[in-house]
């Protein structure tokens, strides 16, 4: 099997407040739209939103999107600036990484990511 691309789907209970969340909260720029949702560029990845298959009930979402930010504590001041509640402040991870936990509408969880220069993740071990 060969992976061409890939992209999360996102089916919101509430998709007009999810796609203020991600185009215009979080920022992230449109990569496409079509009459059923809209798909946002993040970083590397795609995030799709669906304005379709939502359902009213609750959802389990038993992960997250990590998402790889410059500064996280710029990114958390300005989430808060924008009325966004932290779940979990940014702080160094004994990994090294500098993380922040915000949610989406749906409660869907999103780490932001920093990757300071001297971590593993930026050195090339081969």
């Amino acid at each position: 099997m060969e992976i061409l691309s890939s992209r999360t789907i996102l089916r919101p209970r509430d998709y007009d407040a999810t796609l203020q969340f991600y185009g215009r909260t979080l920022g992230l720029a449109i990569a496409r739209e079509y009459p059923g949702g809209t798909v946002f560029f993040a970083g590397q990845g795609l995030i799709e939103i669906a304005a379709h298959g939502g359902r009213d009930d609750a959802q389990s979402f038993h992960g997250a999107l990590w998402l790889q930010v410059r500064d996280v504590y710029a990114a958390q001041n300005e989430l808060a600036e924008a009325g966004i509640p932290i779940t979990r402040a940014a702080r160094q991870e004994p990994w090294g990484l500098h993380e922040m936990w915000i949610d989406d509408p749906d409660g869907i969880p999103l780490v932001l990511v920093q990757i300071p220069p001297d971590h593993p993740i930026r050195r090339d071990l081969r």
